[in-house]
């Protein structure tokens, strides 16, 4: 017996001594550990899930890709008829409506774009949540993030009506990715909120649209911020946090057009990572949540 215990308790020292790679998996500590080392470590499921929900998003479609396009450009089109044409709004330059409608278009359809994608994030990838263990921040920021490849197809097409239009992009091009985060940082965080709430209330999905096509006509997209002269009006839309980006994008673009203000644009800037801490907070809190509920 004693024989049999010592070459057993040796076998054991053996095998425990092998280096065996053991995964651990624990709860994160506080609200707001983001945990950057393992996003990072998983940054190929990002770049998958990238491709993935614009596949998804195009497929069985006879256009495809070009719907990114088109959408806002018909939208322009539209604007112009109505906005230009028929109601005469002027833009207080020498700018072409349809350039300047355009221009904040492109600028507003990154921030509906990535919110609209991350509000629906975690219902839209259920599946992949109940089978396997990853970063759940990872889903709404690489669904998020696929909404820079729709902006750089309606940028390109920006572009070219400038160009058409005799207009060429000044040294103030520069400041654009400014404008382009200051724009994705609120849309995520919204949709950090949104899409945590999301897994609980499905009617999130049903008011994202709405809301974003509300918050669409009280942001200066088809009027200057110049038309509006009420002082109550004015204090309101200070605190909208995308007007200093949509005026700034056309100012980093159109060189007649007139710089953002600063307080509108301190406003957007706080206010984009006042709204990004808040859902980093919500969607933490309610992460270990998920997989149950989902």
């Amino acid at each position: 017996m004693g024989i049999l215990s010592k070459s057993a308790a040796s076998s054991a020292d053996k095998t425990v001594g092998h280096d065996i790679p053991v995964t651990r998996i624990a709860p994160s500590r506080g609200w707001i550990n983001l945990g950057m080392k393992e996003l990072w470590s998983y940054r190929e499921m990002m770049y998958f899930l990238i491709w993935r929900d614009l596949k998804v998003k195009y497929r069985q479609t006879i256009l495809g890709a070009a719907w990114a396009i088109l959408q806002p450009l018909i939208t322009m089109i539209v604007f112009t008829l109505v906005f230009d044409r028929i109601a005469r709004v002027a833009t207080g330059t020498n700018i072409p409506y349809p350039i300047f409608s355009y221009a904040g278009l492109v600028a507003w359809s990154l921030f509906a774009g990535a919110l609209a994608a991350s509000a629906n994030s975690l219902v839209g990838s259920q599946n992949l949540i109940k089978k396997i263990y990853f970063p759940r921040l990872i889903i709404p920021i690489a669904l998020s993030a696929a909404a820079f490849v729709e902006f750089f197809l309606s940028f390109a097409v920006l572009i070219v009506l400038m160009l058409m239009f005799g207009f060429v992009p000044t040294i103030n091009i520069v400041f654009l990715p400014i404008f382009m985060i200051i724009a994705y940082i609120p849309a995520l965080g919204m949709g950090l909120w949104l899409s945590a709430l999301n897994v609980r209330f499905r009617d999130i999905r049903f008011v994202v649209p709405f809301f974003t096509q509300i918050w669409m006509f009280l942001t200066p997209v088809i009027y200057p911020s110049s038309s509006i002269q009420d002082p109550l009006a004015r204090s309101l839309y200070n605190l909208n946090p995308m007007a200093g980006v949509v005026e700034g994008f056309r100012w980093a673009l159109l060189g007649e057009y007139p710089p953002p203000a600063l307080v509108p644009l301190v406003i957007s800037t706080l206010g984009a990572l006042l709204i990004l801490l808040f859902g980093l907070f919500y969607f933490r809190r309610m992460e270990k949540t998920f997989a149950d509920i989902v």
